[in-house]
Formats: C-alpha cells, structure tokens, sequence
C-alpha cells in the first residue's frame, strides 16, 4: 500500500494532473490513486489500528460541514461536502495507518521534500524564463506560483515551509561520505529560496516561529525568545514586503476587517455557523484566518471539534518529548533519540504550516489532513514501540476542548478589536 500512497502524495504535490495538456484530458488521476491506494490497502492482511481520537474527530467534522451548509438552507450541500471532504479522511486514514512504521514516516516525509524541490525548480524557471514548464508566470510582483492548489504563492511557500523540518530530519541519517547529507541540506537551502522566491510575509514569519521552537527546545525560552525577537527586526529590514506589515496597510487591513466579519458571523450563528464554503457570500473577501474561517463556518461545534482535531497531534509531538522511558541499554538510546527527534520535526512542520495558515484560509486543504495524518500514525506506532507514552482519550477531553475552543473564540474577537483600533489611530 505505502507505494500506492506515495504515488498518491507525489501526484497531489506535483500535481501533472493539473497541467494544461493533462487537465484538458479530464481523466481523474488523483481520484484513481487514491482508491487504489485505498483498495489494496483494505486487502491487505496487516493489522488496522485506530486507536486514536483523531480519527472520529475527523469523521465527526465532516459531518459537522455537512450539517452546516444543509442548516443554512442548502440541503443538496450536504452531499458536495462529503464528497469535498471524504477524499481527504480517506487519504488521513491510509496515511495514519501507514506512518505506524517508522520507516514509512521517513518515506512520506522524503516524499514531501523531493516534490517540494520540483516546485522550488519550477519557481527558480519561473523567475529567470518568466514562466515555468507548467506555462504558469510569476504574478504581477514577481513572487512564483505554481499550479492547482499551490497557484498562490503563499500556499506554495506553506508547503516548503512544512517540509523544511523533514529535510533535517532526513539529513541527520548521514551515509555515502556525507554526500546523503549534504544533499538533504541542499534541500533545506533550495527550500529557504523557494520561500524568498514566494516573498510570502506569513512564510517568512513561519521560519521565524519554527526556529524558535528549535531554540527553545535546544537554549530554553528566554533565549528562544530574545533571539526571535532580534530575527524579527532583521526581517523588517530585509527588501521584501515585510517592510509592509502594518495594521493599517491595505493588504493588512483588509484581512484584519474579514476577521471582524468573521467574527461577526459566528455571533450571528453561533451552532454551525454560516456554512463550510459561504463565508465569502457574507463577504466580499475570504476569511485570511484559518481558524476565524472554521469558527465562521461551522460554529462552535466545528470549531471545538476542529481544534481537537488540530490540537491532538501537538499534544502527541509533546507527550513524546516530555517523556522519560526506561533505556536499558545504548541500543534503546539510540532508538529513543530518533523518536524524540520525529516529534521535534512534526511539532516544528505543525508550527510552520500554522504560522502561516493563521494568515490564509487553509483550514480544508489537504496538506494540513496528510501531515495530521502523518502524526497519528506515527504516534500510535510509538506507543507500541514504547508502551508508557500518554493514551489520549476522547471522553476525558470533552470538557476541555469545548472550553478551549470559547476560549480561542474570544480570544480571536479581542485580537480582532485590538487591530482595528491600531488601524484607524
């Protein structure tokens, strides 16, 4: 199954389907590698686990975008929903199931970092020939994009953003003279032009925040903190459109003003919200936020079951670097350290892709379910391998969750307020 899966991952990375002389074909190329994917994983004889949370959240959630767009009087909506949404759980449950194996994690993740390279090529093409070999130019300003899903550059820059992290992981593995790191490192270098390439204010931010985690779990917080700080003022002088970021800018203004609308809906409809996909009916502009975007359109039930969702995968990324086993021996060490080293990654991709996602409205897409999925599966293949990590439990968290999710909504609605008044003085 994992190389079905791979080919799947690979095709909606790169995405041939989405070139011009593929797309006038009409034939369904990702469709039919996930249900191949998807059917030979259900012959296959090996165990299927799921014993983790995520997976009913992610079912639960679906159901709750069905429910909101059928409640807002597009009933026939409820199935465009579940057809928009039942690829991605697919795609979730075979990658949760395969990253069990924490050879296939390394396998998923070298998967996202070489189709993330094509994509930096294609944007290095882009920049010195004016388009790249999918036809697509650079926008009006310069930044690359690239096709399908990633034609903005902000989510092409997320996508590297996420990938970064991978890329060292991969490179610690060291062989072949040092060459297999050095090309691992290449990598991460190629993927730093792709985001300057991109010229993306929430992807550069994004980088900030991931090496700040990785201070912070190598110096502590004070100099994670400091450090980060002083980042932040030498980004604000580089000659990109950081030298832009304003409140009262135009740019920065309108989405600061789709937040209040967003906002606004959710108090108008505070159960399920205006509907998955009808915040931009309500306003001209889409949400630029992920999480206003799922508060406004499903409410405070999506909304709490979302972030349970999102949230269950940091807390597994923590559980593991918290934890202190027993090791016996260097062996056991040994193997301790790559473990702890996978959860530092997939906490520092989980950061990037967020650090840029409160920026856009990513809520739906489907990296963020590939990389949730990704923890899960390596999660619940670390509890097997180490049987005294932390078993989440749904039922124990109910409360919770729903308090962090009010929490968060009026958390939102303060940031909210507190940029309008720094925009009109």
């Amino acid at each position: 199954m994992i190389v079905f899966l791979l080919i799947y991952i690979a095709l909606v990375l790169i995405r041939p389907q989405d070139y011009p002389g593929m797309a006038n074909l009409g034939i369904p190329v990702l469709p039919l590698a996930l249900l191949l994917a998807f059917g030979v994983w259900v012959i296959e004889r090996q165990h299927k686990s799921f014993n983790s949370p995520t997976f009913i959240l992610f079912a639960a959630f679906t159901l709750v975008a069905m429910v909101s767009v059928a409640v807002n009087g597009w009933v026939g909506g409820a199935l465009v929903r579940l057809t928009e949404f039942l690829p991605m759980l697919i795609a979730f449950v075979l990658v949760a199931q395969a990253a069990q194996s924490p050879r296939n994690v390394l396998r998923i993740m070298a998967t996202f970092v070489l189709c993330s390279l094509v994509l930096v090529v294609h944007g290095i093409e882009q920049v010195e020939l004016g388009a790249g070999w999918t036809g697509m130019p650079t926008v009006q300003d310069g930044r690359i994009q690239y096709v399908g899903i990633f034609s903005d550059p902000n989510d092409l820059a997320m996508l590297f953003v996420m990938s970064i992290p991978m890329a060292l992981l991969l490179s610690a593995g060291g062989g072949l003279l040092g060459l297999r790191r050095l090309w691992w490192w290449l990598a991460v270098a190629l993927m730093l032009y792709g985001v300057y390439l991109t010229d993306s204010r929430g992807a550069l931010l994004a980088v900030m925040a991931m090496l700040g985690v990785w201070i912070w779990r190598r110096r502590g917080v004070v100099t994670a903190g400091l450090l980060g700080a002083g980042g932040l003022a030498v980004l604000m002088m580089l000659p990109t459109r950081m030298q832009e970021l304003d409140a009262s800018e135009a740019s920065a203004y309108g989405r600061i003003d789709a937040w209040y609308e967003g906002t606004q809906m959710f108090i108008a409809n505070p159960l399920f919200g205006v509907g998955v996909g009808n915040f931009t009916e309500h306003n001209y502009l889409t949400a630029h936020n992920s999480f206003v975007l799922v508060l406004a359109e499903t409410g405070i039930i999506g909304f709490t079951i979302w972030l349970a969702l999102v949230g269950y995968p940091l807390l597994m990324t923590l559980a593991v670097i918290r934890h202190r086993p027993e090791l016996p021996d260097a062996r056991s060490a040994s193997l301790w350290r790559g473990e702890r080293a996978a959860a530092t990654t997939l906490l520092i991709s989980m950061v990037g892709f967020f650090a840029c996602a409160f920026f856009l409205s990513r809520s739906y897409v489907i990296i963020l379910y590939l990389l949730l999925g990704l923890i899960t599966g390596w999660y619940m293949g670390a509890q097997q391998r180490w049987p005294g990590l932390p078993v989440f439990r749904l039922q124990d968290d109910l409360v919770r969750w729903g308090m962090i999710a009010l929490g968060s909504a009026v958390a939102l609605w303060l940031v909210v307020k507190v940029l309008l008044m720094m925009a009109w003085s």
